[in-house]
């Protein structure tokens, strides 16, 4: 396989198992921003409200990704060329170029957080922008390589990241009684709070198609994708949440302190920055082959990797405004499942693979109506705020999806 492949994969190249699906996305979901997600929740809710809205956030936004994983095992294409049935090729480009300038956002932040640890661990002050350049250079080569590449990695990084993850479960359960039943200064409506862990889950909502199109089974597929990201956030947000209360804020290196596993801490999330970033540039170069399809492979990953080394050696201020990052991107993303689960589940018109690639073919310039979806479910999304934006963005989405193509049909 090559490193960036935007082409239709064949049914015969559909061989990867449903288990190196599941790590992909569990590796890229046991990181530490998963951890910032609970974290986020403190001090606004309870202990026990954040508990809540983790539950029910983390199986909701992991059945929105899941709902469209099958596409990729169906048309055998990646997300962004998926959605060029429901946006046209240049409304898909407009995605495209959202998900490779937030990319850089992920990449920067998880390496300075993981640089952050792993000076505090070794070197100190001094040793923070070479553990960045290390991390990030490190995870490039990786994504280089290819899929197989990653899929291998994977398979060695997340059981042992698993192991770490046990050894902090454990340690939570040791923490004070006061921790456990803290109550919220409120500040924050509870279901946006929701939004909050549902922003997250969906941040991977465009990476729908990309690995699972590897695998040929979409139902297996459907079930690694989801339980991949409902278990890693389950278990993760719930100790961001408790680790966060125990050091009195969200930052990693105090979290990781307050655990008592400094080491093994640091190894987490040097190994998480690593295979989360596998996936955030392989993303970032299909969308720049998608922009520019001339682009080599080599050249996309080395450039986005190397420019989201440079940022993270900037600042981790981005953990200031969390939250509302969150909830920018569940702004942007939510309306966009809502759209794309509109065209491919609840449309019965089948996709022409060939006529997603052809510059004059089915779907070329944009589907204004798709578009027009999109934005109106953002709309609604900010509109909705106080109640929660979630639920009115998908619905208002999927309808206007539905009814701008059903109105086309008849012109």
């Amino acid at each position: 396989m090559k490193a960036v492949e935007l082409g239709p994969v064949g049914a015969a190249e559909r061989t990867q198992p449903a288990t190196d699906l599941f790590l992909i996305f569990a590796g890229a979901n046991i990181v530490a921003t998963t951890l910032v997600t609970g974290a986020s929740l403190v001090p606004a809710f309870s202990t026990g409200a954040s508990l809540g809205l983790i539950a029910v956030g983390s199986v909701a936004g992991a059945a929105l990704v899941a709902a469209l994983a099958p596409v990729g095992p169906r048309l055998g294409v990646p997300s962004v060329v998926a959605a060029r049935a429901a946006l046209g090729r240049r409304g898909a480009d407009l995605l495209a170029l959202l998900l490779y300038v937030t990319n850089f956002a992920w990449i920067a932040l998880n390496n300075a957080i993981a640089a952050s640890v792993c000076a505090q661990l070794a070197g100190g002050p001094r040793a923070l922008k070479p553990w960045a350049v290390v991390l990030g250079l490190l995870a490039t080569v990786v994504v280089a390589l290819g899929p197989r590449a990653v899929g291998w990695a994977d398979r060695l990084a997340v059981p042992l990241m698993a192991v770490v993850g046990v050894l902090l479960a454990m340690r939570c359960f040791g923490l004070p009684p006061a921790v456990l039943g803290a109550a919220g200064s409120g500040g924050m409506p509870l279901l946006r709070g929701l939004d909050v862990v549902i922003g997250y889950q969906v941040s991977w909502i465009l990476m729908f198609a990309d690995y699972s199109r590897y695998t040929a089974s979409a139902r297996r597929g459907m079930v690694a994708v989801f339980a991949a990201l409902a278990l890693t956030s389950l278990w993760f947000m719930p100790l961001g949440t408790l680790l966060a209360r125990a050091a009195g804020g969200a930052d990693p290196g105090a979290m990781m302190a307050a655990a008592g596993v400094p080491a093994s801490g640091a190894l987490l999330l040097a190994l998480a920055t690593i295979t989360t970033n596998f996936v955030n540039i392989y993303l970032s170069a299909l969308a720049w082959k998608s922009l520019f399809p001339r682009a080599s492979d080599a050249g996309s990953v080395w450039s986005i990797g190397l420019v989201g080394t440079g940022l993270g050696l900037l600042s981790t201020r981005l953990l200031d405004a969390y939250a509302g990052f969150m909830l920018v991107l569940g702004g942007l993303l939510v309306p966009v499942g809502g759209v794309l689960l509109a065209r491919f589940f609840l449309r019965r018109e089948p996709v022409d693979v060939a006529g997603l690639y052809d510059d004059h073919g089915p779907y070329r310039g944009v589907a204004w109506g798709g578009l027009l979806a999109w934005a109106l479910g953002a709309v609604a999304y900010y509109l909705a705020a106080p109640i929660g934006g979630t639920l009115p963005a998908l619905v208002t989405a999927m309808a206007v999806a539905l009814l701008t193509d059903r109105r086309a049909a008849r012109a």
